[in-house]
């Protein structure tokens, strides 16, 4: 075995400039990982990328699981998510992630003809009480989807909303979230402006939004923070930098 040490690392495959790991990123910096981002549609997604991260985070994204046939990329991703289910790494789907993770997995993912938009705290089942998302018990989350999915066969329920039923899902070494933890308050302008039409179209004011945001941030930061830390540490403990060649956790 070598003695070589290298850090942890996350491979987070991005489908909107804006929507990135955010506040999510500072919390995986603090245990040892470096991330790498990978952009659906420029270029393509390495498969032997995907396979040696230690963490895979599909971020969110204004298009639905089903769109593959306008927006090819998404066969990429959905390649991604199929070879880390088989090989039983750790993942964590948001928004669309989760979607595609769930469409994966066999459950079904559909378009609702509503929209949830802003910040709203999410209602833990008994399982989600257990969960590493008990840190977010009375804590406004970011919400911005149209889609939902159902709770795939086998996998925890977590939360819901009284408009979306389903937020979130969790199996060995995966959790799906359909609300956004990642979503840095302080950068909510870029939110506000690249997702102008749906919120008009939709009827949401950004103006609340933006005071939202700035109400409930700093709360969603830190609950964040140890929502990330207690999942990590159920599936990669340790904190010190793994050695090429051992095996992932």
């Amino acid at each position: 075995m070598s003695d070589i040490f290298r850090p942890r690392t996350v491979l987070a495959l991005r489908h909107v400039a804006f929507e990135d790991l955010g506040i999510l990123e500072p919390a995986l910096a603090a245990r040892g990982y470096t991330v790498r981002y990978a952009d659906a549609g420029i270029g393509r997604v390495d498969p032997g990328d995907v396979e040696a991260a230690d963490l895979l985070v599909i971020l969110g994204g204004p298009i639905g699981v089903h769109d593959d046939d306008r927006y090819p990329m998404l066969r990429d991703t959905k390649t991604a998510i199929a070879q880390r289910l088989r090989s039983g790494t750790p993942m964590l789907g948001i928004c669309l992630g989760a979607q595609l993770i769930a469409d994966a997995m066999g459950a079904a993912v559909r378009p609702t003809g509503s929209a949830e938009i802003g910040y709203a705290p999410l209602h833990l089942t008994p399982e989600g009480r257990t969960s590493p998302l008990r840190h977010l018990d009375g804590v406004p989350v970011l919400h911005w989807h149209g889609d939902e999915f159902g709770i795939p066969e086998g996998t925890a329920h977590l939360a819901s909303t009284p408009g979306f039923p389903h937020q979130a899902f969790s199996s060995p070494n995966v959790l799906g979230l359909q609300f956004h933890l990642e979503a840095d308050s302080e950068l909510i302008e870029r939110w506000l402006i690249g997702h102008a039409h749906e919120l008009s179209h939709h009827g949401f004011d950004p103006r609340s939004i933006r005071a939202q945001a700035g109400a409930h941030g700093p709360q969603l930061r830190q609950a964040a923070a140890k929502v990330l830390h207690a999942w990590l540490e159920q599936h990669v403990p340790s904190t010190a930098p793994r050695r090429t060649g051992d095996r992932h956790a």
